[in-house]
């Protein structure tokens, strides 16, 4: 693992964005697994933009989507299908054989898992994952006490993670579970990107950065990733020092 700081949570973003594009100059084909959230927005908003400056071929490059909330259709905004269409898929024009999300709406969430895991082992595993970190160390919807083996699965969620969540909802939505894909994703991707940015997220990096590694602080696992990175923006990366 290495770990990158930068001035602002802008300069993190681009340097995000150019590892996507080098991914996908380097393999056409590449698959890529992308989280929603605040930490990675402008990342893929950047990313869009230079691979449309630069008249990148994307035709062959597909997306992984992370997670769910389990029970929260497609066209609501607050949803990570939602965020991801908006960000990536739609301004990028790409096919919906190029991409695959989680129907959290499905009456067999055990299937979306499996086809999910079908979905990347196709492709040969991912090429390249961004990720960020939740409040409780989360990764995507893997929560603490997950089983660090797990491929896609549904999660219980912790209460703060629920009540994060709220802020993508324009009312208050009743939110349970998540699908999500597992740590064993991350473990077996060519290359990890963690994103962290502001002081709020200190203590929780603190921990993952220096604590032990293990499943009760799942972000600590991007220690074990040999090609990892963290991407640290300088305000954070300070007030972890203090």
């Amino acid at each position: 693992m290495q770990l990158k700081i930068f001035a602002d949570y802008e300069a993190l973003s681009d340097y995000a964005a150019n590892a996507m594009l080098a991914a996908v100059e380097q393999k056409p084909d590449s698959l890529i697994g992308i989280v929603s959230g605040d930490s990675p927005r402008l990342a893929y908003d950047l990313f869009v933009e230079k691979a449309l400056e630069n008249d990148v071929d994307t035709s062959k490059l597909c997306f992984a989507g992370f997670d769910e909330w389990v029970g929260i259709p497609p066209e609501n905004e607050g949803s990570c299908h939602a965020f991801l269409h908006r960000h990536v898929f739609t301004p990028l024009h790409l096919p919906k054989e190029n991409y695959h999300v989680f129907d959290a709406m499905s009456a067999d969430l055990d299937c979306e898992c499996q086809r999910m895991n079908e979905f990347i082992a196709q492709r040969g595993g991912l090429d390249l994952l961004l990720v960020g970190v939740g409040m409780n160390g989360h990764i995507g919807f893997n929560e603490p006490g997950v089983d660090f083996g797990n491929y896609a699965h549904v999660q219980l969620l912790e209460e703060i993670t629920l009540k994060v969540g709220q802020k993508y909802f324009q009312a208050a939505t009743e939110l349970k579970h998540g699908i999500t894909l597992g740590l064993r994703h991350l473990t077996e991707a060519k290359q990890v990107l963690m994103l962290a940015n502001g002081q709020k997220k200190a203590a929780i990096m603190q921990q993952a950065l220096e604590g032990k590694i293990g499943n009760q602080l799942p972000a600590s696992i991007i220690r074990s990733h040999a090609n990892s990175s963290v991407l640290l923006d300088v305000e954070l990366a300070a007030a972890i020092r203090r």
